[in-house]
């Protein structure tokens, strides 16, 4: 069965304003995984969303249905996102019970735009994809968003895919890029089976050959992503690629000089075609200082001379979803975290639910919150909660006086936990 873009749309709309009206009911999910060779093919299904809107309000919808080639290099065993973090969420569940078979949070550069002067009154379109086990019956994909009041999870649509009847598009027909076959990745360093590993793609921008200067660049970007813990001591749990793509990152990223972002996600997705990936990260060949990140959909990093510094930090965000710690009161969005809920991110608080985060950890006796105290730049401090965190001087706090997601310093105790923890999503 054949059904245009424009009907489709439609048809996502109308099922989206039922599960609105009947309350999100599908949000019953079972937290069980399921077992892989019951319920997917082995395969992978690539959904290509359109999401617009401004801060006044979104909507998104599934706009191609993609094959893509090879093997679902994803885990197999930990289907179900134990994580509550990301400004939204996909969940496949089975179209007969609304079981949930898999779910992954995310973020994206849309919930930042929303936030800018332009982002406020003025619509605009953006890109996701979404990479899913290739179901072996009808599914139901459902697109979640939070709740700017209450950070819930509510279903914002809801699509259908059924193998026998939907149509897949090859990944070159909905890429602007050129369609030639990009060249295969590079398998740098490789440490076991994609779907046991946390798998790295480097999407190079801006080499045109294979010199020893893309080769010395690579070396750099590789050490530099294990020098610092806890990816240093689990380097046997990553598996890293390689591969020369223009993927459309540029400076000046919603305004701000030294955000260097990309907007062209199909573009990017379709270079990795068959790459196992369950992180990228995009090195652009300018010196100038520059890069970004946003959860678990890409890092970003130039090659300025604090790439080793910027590399980490980004890579908090992109794998961790780890809030800046730094204060930045100019930014539109500096009161973001000053709420009454607590902040998704695992290393601030705002001490309306401190409980969450990392209360646990503390070292008997410590005040709450915790005095500022002397401590090296380069040396994390004692654990505690001091003041000053995620843009805001006053009311959001964090766990030590210097932290990689504030000034470069190691990874804290929390930062490094949540890490970890993720790392176990995809290697157990």
């Amino acid at each position: 069965m054949f059904v245009n873009k424009n009907m489709r749309k439609t048809l996502i709309k109308i099922v989206a304003l039922i599960v609105f009206a009947v309350g999100g009911w599908w949000s019953a999910a079972s937290g069980q995984n399921a077992r892989f060779d019951d319920w997917f093919t082995g395969g992978t299904l690539r959904v290509d969303c359109l999401r617009e809107g401004s801060a006044m309000g979104d909507t998104v919808w599934v706009e191609n249905w993609v094959y893509r080639p090879g093997g679902w290099f994803g885990s197999r065993t930990q289907m179900i996102d134990p994580f509550d973090n990301g400004d939204y969420r996909v969940e496949m569940r089975d179209a007969a019970t609304g079981r949930v078979l898999y779910s992954r949070g995310y973020s994206n550069l849309f919930r930042e735009y929303k936030d800018t002067p332009e982002g406020k009154t003025t619509s605009k379109q953006f890109q996701e994809t979404l990479l899913l086990p290739r179901p072996k019956g009808k599914v139901l994909i459902a697109l979640q968003k939070r709740d700017k009041e209450t950070l819930k999870l509510f279903d914002q649509t809801v699509a259908s895919f059924d193998p026998e009847v939907d149509e897949l598009v090859p990944c070159f027909m909905i890429t602007t890029a050129t369609p030639d076959v990009p060249e295969p990745a590079v398998a740098y360093e490789i440490h076991g089976d994609p779907s046991v590993k946390l798998d790295v793609a480097f999407v190079m921008q801006g080499f045109d050959d294979d010199t020893l200067y893309y080769q010395s660049v690579c070396r750099r970007m590789a050490e530099g992503f294990f020098k610092n813990e806890p990816f240093r001591s689990h380097r046997n749990d990553f598996n890293l690629y390689f591969i020369r793509g223009n993927v459309g990152a540029e400076y000046n990223t919603f305004g701000s000089d030294r955000y260097l972002m990309t907007l062209k996600l199909w573009s990017l997705h379709w270079w990795l075609y068959d790459t196992p990936a369950d992180h990228i990260i995009i090195v652009v060949n300018n010196k100038k200082y520059g890069g970004g990140a946003i959860y678990n959909f890409y890092s970003v990093t130039s090659l300025d001379e604090m790439a080793e510094y910027v590399l980490p930090h980004e890579l908090g965000h992109g794998i961790g979803g780890l809030a800046d710690e730094y204060v930045d009161e100019d930014l539109s969005y500096a009161d973001i975290h000053r709420t009454s809920y607590e902040p998704l991110e695992p290393n601030i608080t705002n001490l309306v639910d401190f409980q969450s985060k990392w209360q646990s950890m503390l070292p008997e006796g410590t005040p709450v919150p915790t005095p500022d105290i002397d401590v090296p730049r380069k040396e994390n401090g004692p654990l505690g909660v001091y003041e000053g965190a995620g843009y805001s001087a006053k009311g959001v706090y964090r766990p030590v006086m210097h932290c990689m997601m504030r000034d470069y310093a190691p990874f804290c105790p929390v930062c490094r936990q949540r890490l970890e923890d993720i790392f176990k999503l995809y290697t157990r």
